[in-house]
Protein backbone atom coordinates (compact mmCIF):
# COMPACT_ATOMS: atom_id res chain seq x y z
CA UNK A 1 0.00 0.00 0.00
CA UNK A 2 2.86 2.19 0.67
CA UNK A 3 4.06 1.70 -2.87
CA UNK A 4 0.66 2.75 -4.10
CA UNK A 5 1.05 5.92 -2.11
CA UNK A 6 4.47 6.56 -3.64
CA UNK A 7 3.16 5.88 -7.12
CA UNK A 8 0.28 8.30 -6.48
CA UNK A 9 2.68 10.93 -5.23
CA UNK A 10 4.87 10.44 -8.32
CA UNK A 11 1.81 10.74 -10.61
CA UNK A 12 0.72 13.89 -8.78
CA UNK A 13 4.27 15.27 -8.99
CA UNK A 14 4.46 14.51 -12.76
CA UNK A 15 1.01 15.99 -13.31
CA UNK A 16 2.02 19.06 -11.33
CA UNK A 17 5.27 19.31 -13.34
CA UNK A 18 3.33 19.04 -16.62
CA UNK A 19 0.87 21.66 -15.37
CA UNK A 20 3.75 23.99 -14.42
CA UNK A 21 5.42 23.45 -17.82
CA UNK A 22 2.19 24.22 -19.72
CA UNK A 23 1.55 27.18 -17.44
CA UNK A 24 5.10 28.44 -18.07
CA UNK A 25 4.62 28.07 -21.85
CA UNK A 26 1.27 29.92 -21.63
CA UNK A 27 2.76 32.70 -19.51
CA UNK A 28 5.70 33.02 -21.91
CA UNK A 29 3.30 33.34 -24.85
CA UNK A 30 1.26 35.89 -22.87
CA UNK A 31 4.47 37.79 -22.11
CA UNK A 32 5.32 37.87 -25.84
CA UNK A 33 1.80 39.04 -26.67
CA UNK A 34 1.93 41.77 -24.03
CA UNK A 35 5.35 42.83 -25.32
CA UNK A 36 3.91 43.13 -28.84
CA UNK A 37 0.94 45.11 -27.49
CA UNK A 38 3.35 47.39 -25.63
CA UNK A 39 5.34 48.01 -28.84
CA UNK A 40 2.15 48.72 -30.73
CA UNK A 41 0.99 51.17 -28.06
CA UNK A 42 4.39 52.92 -28.10
CA UNK A 43 4.16 53.25 -31.88
CA UNK A 44 0.60 54.50 -31.57
CA UNK A 45 1.69 57.03 -28.94
CA UNK A 46 4.42 58.37 -31.25
CA UNK A 47 1.98 58.62 -34.15
CA UNK A 48 -0.53 60.44 -31.94
CA UNK A 49 2.16 62.94 -30.92
CA UNK A 50 2.88 63.59 -34.61
CA UNK A 51 -0.82 63.94 -35.37
CA UNK A 52 -1.23 66.31 -32.42
CA UNK A 53 1.64 68.49 -33.66
CA UNK A 54 0.23 68.56 -37.19
CA UNK A 55 -3.26 69.32 -35.89
CA UNK A 56 -1.91 72.21 -33.81
CA UNK A 57 -0.09 73.63 -36.84
CA UNK A 58 -3.21 73.22 -38.99
CA UNK A 59 -5.35 74.92 -36.35
CA UNK A 60 -2.89 77.80 -36.18
CA UNK A 61 -2.95 78.22 -39.97
CA UNK A 62 -6.75 78.02 -39.96
CA UNK A 63 -6.95 80.77 -37.32
CA UNK A 64 -4.60 82.98 -39.37
CA UNK A 65 -6.67 82.34 -42.47
CA UNK A 66 -9.89 83.16 -40.64
CA UNK A 67 -8.36 86.43 -39.36
CA UNK A 68 -7.25 87.29 -42.90
CA UNK A 69 -10.72 86.54 -44.29
CA UNK A 70 -12.33 88.70 -41.59
CA UNK A 71 -9.95 91.57 -42.33
CA UNK A 72 -10.59 91.39 -46.08
CA UNK A 73 -14.31 91.06 -45.49
CA UNK A 74 -14.33 94.26 -43.44
CA UNK A 75 -12.44 96.01 -46.26
CA UNK A 76 -15.04 94.78 -48.75
CA UNK A 77 -17.81 96.14 -46.53
CA UNK A 78 -16.38 99.64 -47.03
CA UNK A 79 -16.25 99.05 -50.78
CA UNK A 80 -19.87 97.91 -50.85
CA UNK A 81 -20.92 100.96 -48.85
CA UNK A 82 -19.13 103.15 -51.41
CA UNK A 83 -20.88 101.36 -54.26
CA UNK A 84 -24.18 101.84 -52.46
CA UNK A 85 -23.44 105.57 -52.24
CA UNK A 86 -22.67 105.68 -55.97
CA UNK A 87 -25.95 103.89 -56.67
CA UNK A 88 -27.84 106.42 -54.58
CA UNK A 89 -26.06 109.24 -56.42
CA UNK A 90 -27.13 107.80 -59.77
CA UNK A 91 -30.66 107.40 -58.49
CA UNK A 92 -30.76 111.04 -57.39
CA UNK A 93 -29.23 112.11 -60.74
CA UNK A 94 -31.88 110.13 -62.64
CA UNK A 95 -34.63 111.69 -60.54
CA UNK A 96 -33.21 115.16 -61.23
CA UNK A 97 -32.97 114.42 -64.95
CA UNK A 98 -36.54 113.15 -64.94
CA UNK A 99 -37.74 116.33 -63.21
CA UNK A 100 -35.76 118.48 -65.65
CA UNK A 101 -37.18 116.55 -68.62
CA UNK A 102 -40.72 116.95 -67.30
CA UNK A 103 -40.11 120.63 -66.72
CA UNK A 104 -38.76 121.11 -70.25
CA UNK A 105 -41.63 119.12 -71.74
CA UNK A 106 -44.14 121.13 -69.75
CA UNK A 107 -42.53 124.41 -70.78
CA UNK A 108 -42.33 123.28 -74.40
CA UNK A 109 -45.98 122.31 -74.49
CA UNK A 110 -47.04 125.55 -72.81
CA UNK A 111 -44.91 127.70 -75.09
CA UNK A 112 -45.25 125.76 -78.32
CA UNK A 113 -45.23 128.82 -80.49
CA UNK A 114 -42.16 130.26 -78.84
CA UNK A 115 -40.48 126.88 -78.99
CA UNK A 116 -41.27 126.57 -82.69
CA UNK A 117 -39.86 130.02 -83.32
CA UNK A 118 -36.70 129.19 -81.33
CA UNK A 119 -36.27 125.96 -83.32
CA UNK A 120 -36.57 127.89 -86.61
CA UNK A 121 -34.02 130.44 -85.46
CA UNK A 122 -31.75 127.64 -84.29
CA UNK A 123 -32.00 125.81 -87.62
CA UNK A 124 -31.37 129.03 -89.49
CA UNK A 125 -28.28 129.72 -87.35
CA UNK A 126 -26.96 126.18 -87.94
CA UNK A 127 -27.54 126.50 -91.71
CA UNK A 128 -25.81 129.88 -91.75
CA UNK A 129 -22.78 128.44 -89.88
CA UNK A 130 -22.60 125.49 -92.28
CA UNK A 131 -22.67 127.79 -95.32
CA UNK A 132 -20.04 130.04 -93.80
CA UNK A 133 -17.86 127.04 -92.93
CA UNK A 134 -18.13 125.63 -96.46
CA UNK A 135 -16.94 128.91 -98.01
Amino acid sequence: MESLLYISAIIIAVAFAVLVIYLAITLKAAKQTLSNVSGTLDSLNQQMQGITAETSALLSKTNKLADDVNEKSSRLNGLFEGIKGIGETFKNFNNSMGKLSKSISKSASQNQESTSQVMKWGNAAVDYLKKKKNK
